[in-house]
């Protein structure tokens, strides 16, 4: 495979800027409907062997982060159980065929995360078809935009904490049965768990839960040699946007950060690389932002 994705380029023109065309979709949402459609990887990221004969489960794996997580996974040399939603059958197909494509084998595993009996199978499934279990990642998750206070709805709430917070503590027990020391878990925390805007406050309170799951679950699990850690998206240009955010906020999207352009999953899917390889054998605990120059301070 060739790929320019290790030449030297300009980050801030590397991949399209605002202003985008106006989209909005049904959540969950579908990358193929997008314009632009999102850049996972499957032409550019070029692995090294980083993960060879590992087993991973990943979650929100048909599309978005998710997917480009499960494309570069299996180029590094790791089976790849993927997670997703049932209504996302068709593009969990296509990353399934990605996996395959790189010679390693993909288990497709459908059902909502929200439920915890449907986590705990997950895991279980996964650990069961693949022989083994070495790495969790936890993409999948919902972002509802809630202008104000007056708008709250405590159903919508409930149903996002248990997606969003209450699946990390699920899987992640039910992981811990199948892992042996040098298992690596990956969250999914975001910016807004950091610097929350005022119309997406109880996606950035479960946000800033899952970093601080990782502070807490890497001392916990330390004595079993298994690492915890998690990385901070910034903007991205996945399903999650045209599914929750308002048209006039698309337009824009990612404008504001240094780059002047949102990221695209094939540039973090790397970052997940990192931190469930050997390479990163003394990181635990931490929480890798990829904002595209963002501060966070």
């Amino acid at each position: 495979m060739t790929s320019d994705m290790y030449t030297p380029r300009n980050p801030v023109t590397q991949y399209p800027a605002p202003p985008f065309t106006p989209q909005q979709q049904d959540n969950p949402g579908h990358a193929p409907l997008m314009d632009p459609k999102p850049d996972h990887g499957e032409h550019s990221y070029v692995g090294h062997g980083r993960l060879a004969g590992r087993k991973a489960l990943v979650t929100g794996a048909d599309s978005g982060i998710g997917r480009a997580v499960a494309i570069a996974f299996a180029r590094e040399g790791a089976d790849v159980a993927l997670s997703y939603l049932e209504v996302e059958d068709d593009e969990a197909d296509s990353t399934a065929s990605y996996v395959e494509k790189a010679g390693r084998k993909a288990v497709q595993l459908p059902g909502d995360l929200s439920d915890e009996q449907v986590s705990i199978s997950v895991v279980n499934d996964a650990a069961a078809q693949l022989g083994g279990l070495d790495i969790l990642v936890m993409v999948a998750g919902e972002m509802p935009t809630v202008d104000s206070i007056d708008d709250f709805d405590t159903e919508t709430f409930d149903h996002l904490v248990r997606l969003n917070l209450h699946n990390l503590f699920w899987m992640t027990k039910a992981a811990k049965k199948h892992f042996r020391p040098g298992a690596s878990i990956i969250t999914t925390s975001s910016v807004q768990g950091f610097h929350p805007s005022p119309e997406l406050v109880e996606y950035a309170v479960t946000k800033a839960g899952t970093a601080n799951f990782v502070r807490g679950m890497a001392q916990q699990l330390a004595p079993e040699g298994i690492r915890v850690n998690g990385v901070a998206p910034g903007p991205f240009w996945t399903p999650l946007q045209p599914s929750s955010v308002p048209n006039e906020k698309i337009e824009s999207f990612g404008g504001q950060v240094p780059f002047g352009r949102p990221g695209q999953p094939a540039e973090i899917a790397a970052t997940y690389v990192y931190l469930a390889s050997q390479e990163a054998s003394y990181t635990s605990g931490e929480t890798i932002v990829v904002s595209g120059g963002e501060p966070l301070h």
